[in-house]
């Protein structure tokens, strides 16, 4: 089921990112087809300038007089032009800044890149073949949108598209979160009644004449389940962080475990060795990292091997490391090992590291990664959390 949800994912995106393609391709062949239609009204509209103006009559100067040509060149459209003479004196403009008209240098290059935009259209006079003018011109401000407007567009669906794939992740994630959420305090309240009951038969077994060593391991195995049960009902809820001394919680974990593995796998701990360091966590959820890890080391050592939990520290930060000499990580997945619904193992949902970051980094600010692995050798997890000093 969740490879068919993966395609159809993947084939929904492919065809959103198709038709937006598609539309901003339309976009831009429709508006650069409206922007070369535009350009030949405006070359048109300058050519019907230069016409009006072999027409109508001129003073020796070259000064435009007919009020009508004048008008419409200068106030009657936004097409930027520049009219010379033969010596490129400047005799007319429109919408050219007078810093670049009084500027010689300045407004060579803007002629220049009229010259560009559009070839120069002479107006020749009547009264003598000597004189002319000339007309530069350039695209309109209606014409250089008309060509930067497709690309906007482009940028807009895009951004739409990638607000969507963001909205629509961000959706499906907490949609994910509830699910779980929900899995998790529904588990911790079905658990409830069980474990309450063998708390009854727990005690009636310590009535009974039988030995009590067995009844004890029973009820430490019992005490864990009520941990599971109360590490289920915090996923999701506010998680208060406490200073605890790691060595002791660490050690709580090790101790239970020690007696659970089988007679093959030695697991050291240096912890209760050392001057004991401090650290703000939650015990049960911390806990259960440490457990997850180790319940890893030991799959990973299928019956035999070692497993050592070692705590070390420095002036800001305490680390445990979890070491194995099992069959090791490839250096592709080491960080892969986190995410949800990887696994190596024929069984399990690959949920127990995913979780276990999610307890170190988001729960307690810390960092948990791989920092050793050989093929054949081992494997060797560390969790990174800020230290603190008793006051």
């Amino acid at each position: 089921m969740k490879i068919h949800a993966h395609k159809f994912s993947f084939r929904n995106r492919v065809v959103v990112i198709i038709v937006g393609v598609a539309l901003g391709a339309v976009s831009l062949l429709y508006t650069n087809e409206m922007a070369r239609k535009l350009k030949g009204k405006e070359q048109h509209d300058v050519a019907l300038w230069a016409h009006a103006m072999e027409r109508v009559s001129r003073d020796m100067m070259g000064t435009i007089q007919d009020p009508l040509v004048a008008d419409i060149m200068s106030t009657g459209n936004n097409i930027p032009f520049i009219i010379t003479d033969e010596n490129l004196e400047v005799i007319n403009s429109h919408l050219i800044p007078d810093k670049i008209i009084d500027h010689p240098d300045r407004l060579r290059r803007q002629i220049d890149k009229f010259m560009s935009e559009n070839q120069p259209i002479p107006v020749r006079f009547r009264f003598s073949s000597e004189h002319y003018h000339l007309i530069f011109y350039g695209k309109s401000t209606l014409l250089k949108s008309l060509y930067y407007f497709p690309y906007i567009q482009i940028i807009v669906i895009a951004a739409f598209i990638t607000l969507g794939f963001i909205a629509f992740r961000s959706s499906k994630h907490d949609e994910q979160n509830r699910v779980w959420i929900g899995l998790a305090k529904e588990t911790a309240h079905q658990l409830g009644t069980p474990t309450s009951s063998l708390l009854g038969w727990i005690e009636y077994l310590r009535s009974q004449n039988i030995d009590q060593a067995a009844v004890e391991e029973m009820n430490k195995d019992l005490t864990h389940l009520m941990k599971i049960t109360d590490r289920f009902s915090k996923i999701g809820s506010e998680t208060p962080l406490t200073p605890a001394n790691i060595n002791e919680v660490v050690g709580e974990s090790v101790m239970y475990f020690r007696k659970r593995i089988p007679r093959n796998v030695t697991l050291d701990y240096n912890g209760l060795a050392i001057a004991p360091v401090q650290a703000n966590i939650n015990a049960a959820l911390f806990e259960w990292v440490v457990e997850n890890l180790m319940k890893n080391s030991l799959d990973a050592l299928q019956g035999h091997g070692t497993i050592d939990v070692r705590i070390s520290s420095d002036d800001k930060h305490v680390m445990i490391d979890v070491k194995d000499t099992g069959k090791g990580i490839p250096k592709s997945n080491w960080k892969r090992i986190f995410e949800p619904g990887f696994t190596t193992k024929t069984r399990g949902w690959g949920l127990g590291l995913s979780l276990s970051r999610r307890i170190v980094e988001e729960y307690h600010q810390g960092k948990i990664a791989v920092i050793d692995s050989e093929i054949g050798k081992g494997t060797t997890i560390r969790i990174t959390l800020k230290r603190t000093f008793a006051a």
